[in-house]
């Protein structure tokens, strides 16, 4: 029996025609308090059932690999979550499994009609641990793993050496710890003298919608508070060393109302810190939001480092990463209202060019 049987609902018009607006009322109200308890009811089995999954996901056994494949495969269990459920299991698997079960029980299983999300995800996950994926037939299947349909099929199939230190949250049945390392490093510093001039360059942002939704696509994946991206073209060439005086002059909202004694602290970063640095802030995540975990944020990591390093639409990732070895990474804090400067989860990276004619900027807080 439906729960709404003991409600006369089917009255309604009969009893408005009848000038008996108060019942009608009466009768909205019975099932709105109905419907918030429904709502309180269905939360629960969500949460509940997110708790089942990462039971099985994180208990190492194949037993439990293979409970858990038929749980997702049969019933798509919700979790409570805007984010998609499989690559925040893929991210759980690849964290406490062993991935000799991994090869045997996910790969090399047959028959799961829902989970190609599962394998693609799970393997990009593997690779970024150094799983060495060659050595076990079942994930070297191209069209299991790396299926040419899949967005994630533009990465590479081994990790890169950039990408040997990235970061991962670290969890457990009960909880999790992770954060963005997004701190300026003391090594590498090249502070411009204080104090700094006071006249603000002519350059103008050159960048279009498309590159500027490519250097943000890490800050975005991860949906921190605010962030913003600009391009500027220089009309000659120019050294590294003139970066850092010069980026407090730009026109860019992030560096509005800057004193020319405020703090402004800048420092030359390699590539593989940069990387990192964007792939912990799509991976993890802001401080109210879990990201989206180690697959995706590989490939945002990698969309934000090529429309900061300037490679054309189109390019491969081989490309991407030979533009951006040849490019100088810088990494910038500073003062100002924009970047807010509460809690420590604010940045800015700049990229020059390899012609040293391009400068790239993204600037992003974790504070609305």
């Amino acid at each position: 029996m439906s729960d709404l049987d003991g409600l006369p609902w089917n009255h309604a018009e009969q009893r408005a025609a009848q000038g008996d607006a108060s019942y009608v009322r009466k009768l909205g109200e019975q099932l709105a308090h109905r419907h918030e308890d429904a709502v309180r009811q269905v939360r629960e089995y969500e949460r509940q059932l997110a708790h089942v999954v990462r039971v099985l996901a994180l208990t190492p056994s194949r037993d439990s690999l293979v409970n858990l494949l038929q749980l997702l495969d049969e019933k798509r269990p919700p979790t409570g979550s805007s984010r998609p459920l499989l690559p925040f299991v893929a991210s759980l698997l690849a964290e406490h499994q062993q991935v000799t079960d991994l090869a045997a029980t996910v790969f090399d299983r047959r028959g799961l009609d829902h989970l190609d999300e599962l394998y693609v995800c799970l393997f990009h996950e593997l690779v970024l641990r150094g799983v060495e994926t060659d050595a076990y037939p079942a994930l070297r299947s191209s069209s299991r793993v790396r299926p040419p349909w899949h967005p994630l099929s533009w990465l590479p199939a081994h990790r890169r050496d950039v990408e040997s230190g990235a970061g991962f949250p670290s969890r457990s049945i009960n909880g999790s710890f992770y954060g963005v390392p997004s701190q300026l490093p003391a090594e590498g510093r090249v502070d411009p003298p204080t104090p700094r001039t006071s006249e603000r360059s002519a350059l103008r942002d050159r960048a279009t919608t498309d590159v500027q939704e490519s250097i943000v696509a890490a800050v975005k994946a991860g949906e921190w508070g605010d962030h913003g991206a600009w391009v500027f073209m220089l009309d000659e060439a120019i050294a590294p060393e003139r970066v850092p005086a010069l980026l407090p002059t730009l026109s860019m909202p992030c560096v509005d109302g800057l004193a020319p004694t405020d703090r402004f602290e800048i420092a030359v970063r390699p590539l593989d810190e940069i990387w990192r640095l964007l792939f912990a802030t799509a991976s993890m995540g802001g401080m109210f939001d879990t990201g989206v975990h180690g697959a995706y944020g590989r490939l945002w990591a990698w969309r934000s480092i090529a429309g900061l390093s300037g490679a054309p639409a189109g390019a491969s990732a081989e490309e991407v990463e030979h533009r951006a070895r040849q490019s100088t990474w810088f990494h910038f804090d500073t003062d100002t209202d924009w970047f807010h400067g509460d809690i420590e989860s604010d940045y800015g990276i700049a990229a020059l060019s390899p012609d040293r004619r391009r400068i790239a900027v993204l600037a992003a807080t974790d504070t609305d």
